[in-house]
C-alpha cells in the first residue's frame, strides 16, 4: 500500500530500486519457464529419455520445482503431432505475468518505453496458446531470437532485461568494489568485493571493448550478483549467493561457448545442470539456446570466497570467444582452436588482444613475410607444423599479442616477433625431417659395416657366409626404402625444404650402392689375392667414414638455428670431411683399377674386384652430395 501511494504520489524513482529488483527476478522467471516449456516439448518427443531436471533453476529463480517437474514430465505429443503439456495454460500466464511485472519496473523511470513494451506483448501475445496444446513451430517462434526486425517473446524479454539493467545501475544506491548495488546485507559487501577482485583481475584482457558492468542486490535471502559479459543478446550470468551455496546461472546462444565456460571450473566440485543442444532439437534452429546453472557448496568462507573470485575472473574469456575461435578455426582445427583459447583463460593471456592486432590475418601477414612458399594459401597451420607444434605457435601468438597491447608494445614489433616464432617452429619441423635422415645415414654405416667385416674374414682365412651378408644387406637396404618413403610422405606433409628430400634421396641412393657392393662381394671368388683385399678394405673403411660424418653433421644441423655456434662450425667441418672422404675414396678407387689391370687376376676375381670398387666408390659419391645439401641446408638456417 506504501508503494501504491507514493507511486501515485508521482515519486516512484523513490521505490524504483525495489521495483527493478522485481522485475529482474521476474526476468528470471521468465526464462525459467521458457526453458520449461523447451524441455516439456523435447521429453514429448522423446519419452523414453528422462525429462530434463530444472530443480536448480527453480530453486534459483524462486519458482516451485515440483509443479515444474511435473509440466516437463507429463508433457507428450497427440495423434495430429501438436504437444499437450498438462499446466500449460498456467505457465503461459504466468511467463505474461512476468513480463508485465518487468514492464512495470520500466514504467515507473520511462512512461513510453513501457508503452512500446505493452504494445509488444500485445502483439505477441496473440501467438500464446489458448489450451494445453501447441504446436512445435508455435514454441519455436515464442522462444526464438529471430534475425532483423522481427520481433519474438525472447526478444522481448532481453530487450526489457538490458532496460532494467541500465535502471539497475543508475539507481545505485552505493558502488562496492565497482558494482553497482542496492538494499545490501552488512555481511554482502566482502562477497561482492570477492566476486569483482576476480572481475579486475583480467579486466585489462578485454581492452576497449564494452562489457564487464555489474550490478548486485539482496533479494530476500539471497545475495544476487549480476554481470553482462558483453553486448551480445541472451549472454548473462547471474549468481545467487545463500550461505555457502553459489548458484550460476549462465545463459548463452552457443553450445561450444557454455560448455567452454562450464569447464573453466573443472577445480571446483561444481554440479552443473542444465538444457543441451538435444533438448532444443525437435525446437528446430529457431529454438536453440541454452541455460546452464551450477550449484557450488562451499565447505568453508575461504573456499566461497575463491570460488566468487575465479567465476569474475573467468568473464572476460567469453567477450568475443566465438569470433577468436572463428579466427582460429582458420588456422587449425576447430577443437584445437578450443584448446587454445581454454588454455589462454587459464594462463590469464586471453585473446581480444589477438583479435585486437588482427587475429588470422596477423598470422597470414607472417606467413606471407617468412616462409610464402612453405604454407600455401588457406593451408592449415597443423599440416605443416603437426598439430601440437601450432597448438604451441598460436599460444606463444596470443601470449606476444596481450603482452604487446598491455605494455604498449608497437604493431610493427609484434608481427617480426611473430614471424620469427613462425620461421622457429618451421624450423623445428626441419630439424625433426634431419633425424630421419640421420636414422638413413647410421643404415649405410651398418651395410658398409658388414661389408668391411666380410672382406677381413676373407683376409684372415675366416669361414663366413656369403648368404648371410646378403640377406643382412637386402633387410637394412628394404628398411631404408620403408624409411625414405615415409620421409618423403612427411616432407610432403609437414611442408619440409627441398634440401631435406633431396638428402632423403640421397642417403637412399648410398644405401642402394652399399647394397649392391655387397651383393658382388658375396660373389667374388675364393681365390682373389689379398692384395685386393686390402685397399678394397681402405676403399669400404672410407664409406664408413663417409656415413659416420654425415650423421655427425646432420644431428649438427639440427641445432643450427638455435643459433649455437659450435654446431654451426661442426656442421660444416663434417662437410669439408665428406667432400674430402669422397676424394680418397676416388683415388682408392683408381688405385684398385690400376691394379686390376696391371695384375693376372682371371676375370672373376678381376670383375668383381672392380664392380665392388665402383660400388662403393659410387656410395662416397652420394653421401658427398649429402654433405653439399647440408652446407645448403645450413646456410639458409643462417640466413632466416
Amino acid at each position: 500500500m506504501k508503494a501504491r501511494i507514493v507511486e501515485h504520489l508521482g515519486q516512484s524513482a523513490i521505490i524504483l530500486p525495489a521495483l527493478v529488483r522485481e522485475g529482474l527476478a521476474a526476468n528470471d522467471r521468465a526464462k525459467l519457464r521458457m526453458a520449461a516449456l523447451q524441455a516439456a516439448v523435447q521429453h514429448a518427443h522423446n519419452p523414453a529419455s528422462a525429462p530434463a531436471d530444472l530443480s536448480a533453476e527453480c530453486r534459483a529463480a524462486g519458482v516451485d520445482a515440483l509443479s515444474t517437474q511435473s509440466l516437463v514430465g507429463d508433457a507428450r505429443t497427440s495423434a495430429d503431432g501438436t504437444v499437450v503439456v498438462p499446466g500449460l495454460a498456467e505457465l503461459t500466464s504466468a511467463l505474461e505475468g512476468d513480463i508485465r511485472a518487468m514492464i512495470r519496473a520500466v514504467e515507473a523511470n520511462d512512461a513510453s518505453a513501457s508503452k512500446i513494451a505493452a504494445d509488444r506483448l500485445a502483439a505477441i501475445k496473440k501467438q500464446f496458446p489458448v489450451s494445453n496444446e501447441i504446436e512445435v513451430g508455435q514454441v519455436a517462434k515464442m522462444i526464438a531470437v529471430p534475425s532483423g526486425d522481427a520481433d519474438s517473446l525472447h526478444r522481448l524479454i532481453m530487450d526489457l532485461h538490458k532496460t532494467l539493467n541500465r535502471l539497475a545501475a543508475s539507481c545505485a544506491e552505493e558502488v562496492v568494489a565497482g558494482a553497482h548495488a542496492h538494499s545490501l546485507g552488512p555481511d554482502d559487501r566482502p562477497l561482492v568485493e570477492a566476486f569483482m577482485h576476480g572481475v579486475d583481475s583480467t579486466r585489462a584482457l578485454k581492452f576497449d571493448h564494452p562489457g564487464l558492468d555489474t550490478t548486485a542486490t539482496r533479494s530476500g535471502p539471497r545475495l544476487i550478483i549480476q554481470n553482462d559479459i558483453g553486448v551480445t543478446d541472451a549472454h548473462v550470468l547471474v549468481i545467487s549467493i545463500e550461505n555457502l551455496v553459489v548458484t550460476v546461472t549462465y545463459t548463452d546462444v552457443l553450445r561450444a561457448r557454455a560448455e567452454f565456460f562450464r569447464g573453466l571450473f573443472d577445480q571446483f566440485p561444481v554440479h552443473w545442470s542444465g538444457l543441451d543442444r538435444k533438448s532444443a532439437k525437435a525446437l528446430g534452429d529457431l529454438g536453440d539456446f541454452f541455460l546452464v546453472t551450477g550449484r557450488y557448496e562451499a565447505e568453508t568462507v575461504a573456499q566461497h570466497v575463491a570460488f566468487l573470485e575465479a567465476v569474475g575472473a573467468m568473464i572476460v574469456f567469453l567477450i568475443d570467444w566465438n569470433k577468436a575461435r572463428k579466427s582460429l578455426r582458420s588456422l587449425v582445427a576447430n577443437s584445437d582452436a578450443v584448446r587454445v583459447l581454454d588454455w589462454a583463460a587459464r594462463h590469464r593471456v586471453g585473446h581480444r588482444a589477438f583479435l585486437e592486432l588482427g587475429g588470422c590475418d596477423l598470422v597470414g601477414t607472417a606467413v606471407r613475410h617468412a616462409r610464402p612458399v612453405r604454407i600455401g594459401f588457406g593451408e592449415q597451420l597443423g599440416a605443416v607444423l603437426g598439430r601440437q607444434p601450432a597448438v604451441d605457435f598460436l599460444k606463444t601468438v596470443l601470449r606476444t599479442c596481450t603482452d604487446a597491447l598491455l605494455h604498449g608494445t608497437s604493431v610493427r614489433l609484434v608481427r617480426d616477433a611473430i614471424e620469427v616464432e613462425l620461421i622457429r617452429h618451421l624450423q623445428r619441423t626441419d630439424d625433426a625431417l634431419l633425424s630421419i635422415v640421420i636414422r638413413q645415414a647410421g643404415l649405410a654405416q651398418q651395410t658398409a659395416a658388414l661389408i668391411a667385416r666380410h672382406l677381413a674374414d676373407r683376409q684372415l682365412g675366416r669361414a663366413n657366409s656369403s648368404a648371410t651378408l646378403v640377406a643382412r644387406a637386402k633387410s637394412i637396404e628394404e628398411k631404408a626404402d620403408r624409411i625414405a618413403i615415409e620421409a618423403r610422405s612427411a616432407v610432403t606433409r609437414l611442408g619440409g625444404s627441398t634440401t631435406i628430400g633431396q638428402l632423403v634421396t640421397a642417403a637412399e641412393q648410398a644405401i642402394d650402392e652399399l647394397e649392391q657392393a655387397a651383393f658382388i662381394a658375396s660373389l667374388m671368388p675364393r681365390e682373389v689375392a689379398s692384395r685386393a683385399l686390402v685397399p678394397l678394405a681402405d676403399l669400404c673403411a672410407t664409406a664408413i667414414a663417409c656415413a659416420e660424418t654425415a650423421a655427425s653433421g646432420l644431428d649438427a644441423a639440427t641445432v643450427v638455428s638455435e643459433g649455437r655456434r659450435l654446431d654451426t662450425e661442426d656442421a660444416f667441418a663434417c662437410t669439408t670431411r665428406l667432400i674430402d672422404l669422397e676424394h680418397a675414396a676416388d683415388v682408392a678407387e683408381r688405385a684398385i683399377t690400376a691394379l686390376v689391370f696391371r695384375s693376372d687376376f682371371d676375370w672373376k676375381s678381376a670383375l668383381s674386384v672392380l664392380e665392388l670398387g665402383r660400388a662403393l666408390e659410387r656410395a662416397t659419391d652420394q653421401m658427398a652430395a649429402i654433405g653439399h645439401l647440408l652446407h645448403t641446408h645450413v646456410m639458409a638456417d643462417l640466413s632466416a
